[in-house]
């Protein structure tokens, strides 16, 4: 429960506009994408940084956990307020304050979606790389947060490549900027220290992000397959090859099917994986990059290829992929989507032993995922009212992340490490690497008020630092 005397103080904040504490209310904010669920103490809406900056203040002045949201779309349980606490949602903050088609930025706030950033621009020719799948709701703030990718990140890299300037306000309530509106700013990283920090340094309240120029066009190509192996063995000899193309996605069989019950986009149901590869530039340039690619993939015996003519050709093609994640949760009353990030090289023995391990778990998987750079995204099936049925699914689940870091990979692309992947992290890093990065924390966050109970694997000591 938040004390009177502080919802008051929240309220001379962000307003009577800005304030939801109604248990009918923070049902809302309890849960994102992911299975984690636990219930806000009170959902502010601030208006601009000075006001965040006012909430951030109280919070530490009454030593109250802060927590940022934006969208509600993560993955890993990133925004789950697991201590109660204030959580800081940025909604009302959504406008675009600045764009430059000359120096190619724009300024936004943190509650502006990821399409609303192109959409802002397109109509002078730019558009903002990152895509994640959720781009039509989530927000940029939590995406800095997260550092979230997308199918085009192949060529254009995953938020942080994105990325010139933050506003940030720090636990004690200051408002600091960091980076501007050009490459490599002076002194520290520190723009690269806050992207994919998961909160846990700090809110922030305004982006700088680099717009590009819209390609001349682009077209796709679907590569079917009888195996994931093989497959898998195709993407790692298109990217050897030095080719680049935009976009390179995976789905297996399964993906295959329930894409295709949705979506009604043509996909080859006999395939046992496929592959979505897109290439843009001109028309010169698109035609020599399919040839190519079309050359590599048929010495992998494809039971089928299909290159897009036309602009609705290529998004008849991504028309089951953009819905892979609906399509998936049409067949299973719940699945967990992993997100994990491996060479190209091992994609072979990688997607044979998760097959293995849905034998051994004696659970269903569906493949879909950003195939070009390595990151996987299984989708794990199970029932969330049989609690042996979930247990063996976080177990499989922790057995894929596992075999990432073992075959030189790691344990997220894109989904960040939240909840899910917190107590693994010990597989990742040595326990000399992580009180480096506790050290980090620290000295951003002294009491540990902001985002509590996330990223580091709970001891005795951080759970009792976290619930003072």
């Amino acid at each position: 429960m938040i004390p009177e005397a502080v919802r008051q103080e929240l309220l001379a904040a962000v307003g009577p506009r800005g304030l939801l504490d109604q248990p009918q209310d923070l049902r809302l904010y309890e849960y994102d994408g992911g299975v984690d669920k636990a219930r806000p103490g009170v959902v502010v809406f601030p208006r601009s940084a000075e006001e965040a900056a006012a909430v951030a203040r109280i919070a530490h002045k009454h030593k109250i956990p802060l927590v940022g949201r934006g969208a509600g779309t993560g993955l890993s349980g990133g925004a789950i307020p697991r201590y109660g606490g204030i959580m800081v949602v940025f909604s009302r903050m959504n406008r675009i304050l600045e764009i430059d088609l000359e120096d190619r930025f724009a300024v936004v706030e943190a509650g502006v979606t990821n399409i609303g950033i192109t959409k802002g621009v397109e109509g002078d020719g730019f558009f903002y790389a990152p895509d994640p799948s959720s781009q039509l709701a989530c927000m940029i703030g939590g995406n800095v947060m997260m550092n979230s990718g997308g199918a085009h990140c192949l060529k254009y890299g995953v938020t942080a490549n994105n990325l010139l300037g933050l506003k940030f306000v720090t636990i004690e309530g200051e408002i600091i900027d960091i980076g501007g509106t050009h490459l490599d700013a002076a002194g520290y990283d520190w723009l690269g220290l806050i992207t994919g920090s998961e909160g846990q340094l700090g809110i922030v309240t305004e982006v700088t992000v680099r717009i590009l120029r819209g390609p001349e066009g682009a077209r796709a190509m679907l590569a079917a397959f009888k195996g994931t192996e093989i497959a898998g063995a195709a993407v790692d000899a298109i990217i050897g090859s030095g080719i680049i193309p935009v976009a390179l996605e995976f789905m297996d069989k399964p993906c295959i099917h329930a894409c295709e019950a949705f979506a009604h986009a043509g996909y080859p149901l006999d395939a046992e994986a496929m592959l979505i590869i897109e290439v843009e530039g001109s028309t010169a340039e698109q035609d020599d990059l399919l040839a190519r690619i079309k050359a590599i993939c048929e010495r992998f015996d494809p039971i089928s290829l299909k290159v897009a003519d036309s602009v609705e050709q290529s998004l008849a093609i991504w028309k089951g992929r953009k819905g892979a994640f609906g399509a998936v949760g049409r067949i299973s009353p719940d699945y967990l989507c992993m997100d994990g990030t491996i060479p190209t090289s091992e994609l072979p023995f990688v997607l044979k032993r998760i097959t293995e391990m849905s034998a051994q778990f004696d659970l269903k998987v569906a493949n879909v995922f950003h195939a070009g750079d390595g990151n996987l995204h299984p989708l794990i099936m199970f029932d969330a009212n049989d609690p042996d049925s979930f247990r063996r699914a976080e177990a499989f689940g922790a057995a894929i992340l596992t075999l990432c870091v073992e075959v030189g990979g790691c344990l997220t692309g894109e989904h960040g490490v939240g909840v899910e992947k917190r107590d693994l992290m010990s597989v990742q890093f040595t326990a000399r690497e992580l009180d480096q990065q506790r050290a980090l924390k620290t000295a951003f966050d002294p009491q540990w008020l902001l985002n509590p109970s996330k990223v580091f694997p709970l001891d005795g000591a951080l759970v009792a630092m976290a619930a003072e």
